[in-house]
């Protein structure tokens, strides 16, 4: 591998640098696909280990994709990986296993309550119905951790999508390697960069939640029931969305390209479609769950929700 390297000793090395800064720079930008997921199964984690662990793990399988992809995009499949058809696709398929995720955490622990009708509607559609005489609501003695294995599958499938950075690491990163046996580096080290920020963003997220300073059954209703609403009503959105963007591209790439902001920054530099779903989805839908499942607390535990060990 050192001697394949030596064949371009002066591009290769500022490539790869410039393939983890952007990286880098990924993870901390608000990505369509990135934050949503590592926010939600941060905050499902309800600590910094297991939030460090859920963005290690979303982002292990965001790198491997990322440098499959930038083997194939040397050889010659960046066009079919730019298409827009395949991010539409990308887009539902994103959706499907979000909105499959938050079912099955909601499945265990049924925390459901944005509005009456549409939860009645996903309640069927995904077979919530109670079966212990519950209202649907999270209970609170469940304490089954939510499963991050999870994030495996949602990094592997949200990488396939193409933004702004992935066009640069596929259309110029990419080809500038100097042989195939090399290629997938670039898309390997934008990985590694993305991994960087989203697993300290996972473990700060986790340890913000235990720092709240609720019990182990407070906090178990508070992370399932913000982390399955968050996974399932966003990914009911993208795969809107991936519909919307197959069935009609054109209005979608309207929509896509955006409103320009002057910022001379990939997923800032507009107000787009992306930045759109992800303020719904992170500020909106998690920030709503949060606020919402805190104030049940005093209902759904007398105590108020604070653990006499841990306030003690």
């Amino acid at each position: 591998m050192p001697d394949l390297l030596v064949t371009h000793p002066a591009g290769v090395v500022p490539v790869l640098v410039t393939a983890l800064l952007l990286g880098i720079l990924h993870g901390i930008t608000p990505d369509e696909h990135t934050w949503p997921i590592t926010v939600s199964y941060a905050i499902g984690a309800a600590s910094g280990r297991r939030g460090l662990k859920a963005g290690l793990l979303f982002s292990a399988a965001f790198t491997l994709q990322r440098a499959i992809a930038s083997e194939l995009a040397y050889l010659a499949l960046a066009p079919i990986l730019a298409s827009g058809e395949l991010n539409a696709a990308i887009d539902l398929l994103v959706g499907i296993v979000m909105a499959a995720s938050g079912a099955y955490i909601l499945r265990l622990g049924r925390e459901l309550h944005l509005t009456e009708w549409f939860e009645q509607l996903l309640h069927r559609a995904f077979r919530l119905h109670p079966q212990d005489g519950t209202d649907g609501m999270v209970r609170p003695d469940s304490d089954q951790p939510i499963p991050l294995r999870m994030t495996l599958i949602h990094g592997f499938v949200a990488g396939w999508g193409t933004g702004a950075f992935a066009i640069i690491i596929y259309t110029v990163l990419a080809p500038a390697m100097p042989n195939a046996a090399v290629a997938f580096l670039p898309g390997l080290l934008f990985g590694v960069g993305t991994m960087l920020v989203q697993a300290s963003a996972g473990a700060a997220i986790g340890a913000w939640m235990r720092r709240r300073g609720y019990g182990e059954r407070a906090m178990t209703y508070v992370s399932r029931a913000v982390a399955g609403n968050t996974l399932l009503y966003g990914g009911a959105l993208f795969a809107a969305w991936g519909f919307i963007s197959l069935a009609l591209p054109g209005i979608a790439g309207t929509l896509d390209r955006g409103i320009p902001t002057g910022i001379a920054i990939p997923n800032l530099d507009s107000i787009n479609a992306g930045l759109i779903l992800v303020a719904i989805i992170v500020a909106g839908i998690a920030a709503g769950s949060f606020v919402r499942a805190v104030r049940r607390l005093p209902q759904r535990m007398p105590e108020g929700g604070r653990c006499c060990e841990q306030m003690a």
